[in-house]
């Protein structure tokens, strides 16, 4: 692969990071102002799955679809 298309994939990346970013944020604003969700809520949430792992995440996951 040339540099000009590892650049090219980069701006690519950064574009498509940015629009699941706003749609993410969209939707945690939609849910805070329709009262579903407050903002405490979502920074205690984030907090959370930050400190854990992914195997925690993994198998807190599988035992929530059960």
């Amino acid at each position: 692969m040339n540099e000009i298309d590892v650049a090219s994939q980069i701006g690519d990346m950064k574009e498509i990071d940015y629009r699941n970013t706003l749609a993410i944020a969209s939707l945690i604003e939609l849910l805070i102002d329709k009262g579903i969700l407050d903002r405490n809520e979502i920074a205690k949430k984030a907090k959370l799955l930050d400190d854990m792992t992914a195997d925690e995440i993994a198998y807190m996951n599988k035992k929530s679809s059960i």
